[in-house]
C-alpha cells in the first residue's frame, strides 16, 4: 500500500464505519453526551428548498470564496448542519428550473434524458420566437423507477411532504407510503400566519412519521419538498418585522425573502431537533439543497445569471450533507449534481443493481475523502439542457462541465462561451476565441451526450418575424425585440 493510500480513508473502512459503535449526542448537538447504536441501515431525510440561491444562507458554501454566503439572511439551523456535516461548494441542481430537477432527483437521470426540461408549458411558433422549443414531458412516467420504490424493495418506509409538482398520479403512485398528494405551487398559497407555506405543518407530519418508524425499528426515507421560497410575502409577521428593522431601506421583496428564509430554517431546526430527541440523529443522513439557483441573494454575489439560465447563478445551489461517516465541518469542492443522490442512498441502503440509464454516481467516496475522493458516473462530463425561453434569459441553451472548464451553447445564433471556473467563477472572461481547441472539444462532447440520450432540441420557427416584438406572456415579461435575449452578455 502506498503512502497516499495509508493517509486516505479507504472505501471499505468508510462503509464498515456505518455500522460501527456508538457516539455522543447531547443537547441537540452532534458531538457529546448519551450514546446510541445506529441501525444496520441508515435513514435519509432530503430537505429540498425552492428557488434558493447558492449564497442564500448564512453559511458560506465555500469559505474560500467571498460572497458565498448571504450578508443578512440568518439560518442558524443550517449553520449547525454545516458544522456537523459537509458543505459542497460545487453542487449543482440538474436544471435551472424546478420540475426537471424534481424528476431528476427521483430517478437519478438528467432532465435531457427524461425529456422534462421545463416546468411551465413550452412556447409555440405563434409566440414569435426565433426557435420553437420542444414540447417536453410534463409528468413523471410510470415506467421510471424512483428512489422511493428502490428503497421500499429493501424494507424502507417512505414519505414525501410538500411540493410534488410532477403530476403522474402523485407520490403515492411512485413509491411513497405517506404524502400530501399531487401538489404544486398553488397548494402553498393558502398557508399563512404562523404556518407560512405549510412549513410547520409539513414538519409536524414528518416528525410523526419518523417517530412511528423509529418505534418500529424500520429505516425510512423522508423527502421534505418545501414550497419556500415561494409566496415569500406570507412569511411570519414577526420575522418580516425583524428584517425590516435590520434594513429599513431594503426593498420589500428582499425583506420577504430574508424572512421566509429564516422561517424555512426554523422548520429545518425543528425537524433536526426531533431526530435528536428520537435518538436517531447519528444514524440518519440529512441532505439539504435547492431545486435550482436564484442568482445572487445579497450584496457582492460572485455568480452571474439566475433561474432559467445555465450560468452558475441558475444552477449552482447550496448543498449540505450530515450523516454517518461524513466528516464534521468539511468542505468539498468536487462537482456534484442532484441526480447523484439516488445512487448514494441506494448504496448506503444496500440496494443492488440500479435501473438502466441512471446517470448519477455515489457520493460516498467524497464522504471518505472530501479532497481526493471522486464520483464515478457513466460519463465524466456533467450536462445541463434547457432548450427553452424563460424570462429574460438568453433563449434555448445547453452547458457542459468538464474539469475546471464550462462551455455554454446558445442555439439561436450557435454562439458558445467557454469559462475556466477555477479562475473565473463569475463567468466574465470568455475563453472560446483564445482556446478554440478546448471549445471545440467541449462542444462536440456536449452534442454527443445530447444525441446519446435522445435530447429534445429547439427547431427554427418558420413564422419568426424579426420586425415584430414578442411578449413573454407565460413568464410575465415585457415586450422587447425578438432575439434580444440571445444578444445579451452574461
Amino acid at each position: 500500500m502506498t503512502d497516499a493510500e495509508l493517509k486516505r480513508p479507504s472505501r471499505r473502512r468508510f462503509l464498515r464505519a456505518l455500522g460501527a459503535g456508538a457516539t455522543a449526542l447531547a443537547c441537540g448537538e452532534w458531538a457529546a453526551g448519551e450514546t446510541e447504536t445506529p441501525p444496520r441501515r441508515p435513514n435519509f431525510v432530503l430537505l429540498l428548498s425552492d428557488d434558493q440561491g447558492w449564497n442564500g444562507l448564512s453559511v458560506a458554501m465555500d469559505p474560500a470564496v467571498k460572497g458565498s454566503r448571504s450578508d443578512w439572511h440568518q439560518t442558524p439551523s443550517l449553520e449547525r448542519l454545516a458544522r456537523e456535516g459537509m458543505r459542497f461548494g460545487r453542487a449543482y441542481a440538474p436544471s435551472p428550473v424546478c420540475a426537471p430537477t424534481r424528476y431528476s432527483l427521483q430517478t437519478g437521470k438528467g432532465p435531457a434524458a427524461l425529456h422534462m426540461t421545463k416546468a411551465a408549458p413550452a412556447f409555440t411558433a405563434e409566440d414569435g420566437f426565433p426557435l420553437i422549443p420542444p414540447q417536453h414531458v410534463r409528468e413523471i412516467a410510470d415506467s421510471e423507477t424512483t428512489v422511493a420504490e428502490l428503497l421500499r424493495r429493501v424494507g424502507y418506509a417512505t414519505a414525501h411532504y410538500g411540493k410534488w409538482h410532477l403530476r403522474g398520479g402523485g407520490p403515492g403512485r411512485h413509491g411513497y407510503d405517506e404524502h400530501d398528494g399531487d401538489t404544486g405551487n398553488q397548494d402553498a398559497e393558502r398557508f399563512g400566519g404562523d404556518n407560512p407555506v405549510d412549513l410547520f405543518g409539513m414538519t409536524g407530519r414528518a416528525c410523526a412519521f419518523a417517530s412511528r418508524q423509529a418505534a418500529a425499528g424500520r429505516p425510512f426515507l423522508v423527502q421534505m419538498s418545501y414550497h419556500a421560497l415561494h409566496y415569500a410575502q406570507q412569511a411570519r409577521k414577526a420575522t418580516r418585522e425583524k428584517y425590516r428593522a435590520l434594513r429599513p431601506d431594503a426593498a420589500q421583496r428582499d425583506v420577504e425573502i430574508a424572512a421566509m428564509t429564516e422561517d424555512l430554517d426554523t422548520a429545518v431546526g425543528r425537524l433536526m431537533g426531533h431526530l435528536d430527541r428520537l435518538g436517531i440523529a447519528r444514524s440518519t443522513y440529512v441532505v439539504y439543497l435547492s431545486d435550482n439557483g436564484a442568482g445572487g441573494q445579497g450584496a457582492g454575489s460572485p455568480l452571474a445569471g439566475g433561474k432559467g439560465r445555465l450560468l452558475e447563478g441558475g444552477i449552482r445551489v447550496p448543498m449540505i450533507v450530515r450523516g454517518p461517516g461524513v466528516p464534521a465541518g468539511a468542505v468539498c469542492r468536487v462537482p456534484v449534481v442532484g441526480f447523484d443522490l439516488l445512487p448514494t442512498f441506494c448504496e448506503l441502503a444496500g440496494v443492488g443493481r440500479l435501473p438502466d440509464g441512471v446517470e448519477g454516481g455515489s457520493l460516498t467516496p467524497l464522504f471518505a475523502d472530501p479532497q481526493a475522493g471522486q464520483v464515478t458516473r457513466r460519463r465524466k462530463e456533467i450536462v445541463f439542457h434547457f432548450p427553452h425561453y424563460q424570462g429574460r434569459g438568453a433563449g434555448p441553451q445547453s452547458a457542459i462541465l468538464l474539469g475546471p472548464y464550462k462551455l455554454l451553447h446558445y442555439y439561436e445564433d450557435d454562439r458558445v462561451l467557454l469559462f475556466d471556473l477555477s479562475k473565473d467563477l463569475s463567468e466574465q472572461r470568455d475563453l472560446a476565441a483564445a482556446m478554440p481547441a478546448k471549445a471545440a472539444e467541449l462542444k462536440a462532447a456536449l452534442a454527443a451526450y445530447l444525441a446519446a440520450v435522445g435530447a429534445q432540441m429547439p427547431t427554427p420557427n418558420p413564422r419568426y418575424d424579426p420586425s415584430k416584438a414578442r411578449q413573454d406572456r407565460r413568464q410575465g415579461g415585457q415586450k422587447r425585440p425578438i432575439g434580444s435575449g440571445a444578444a445579451s452578455r452574461p
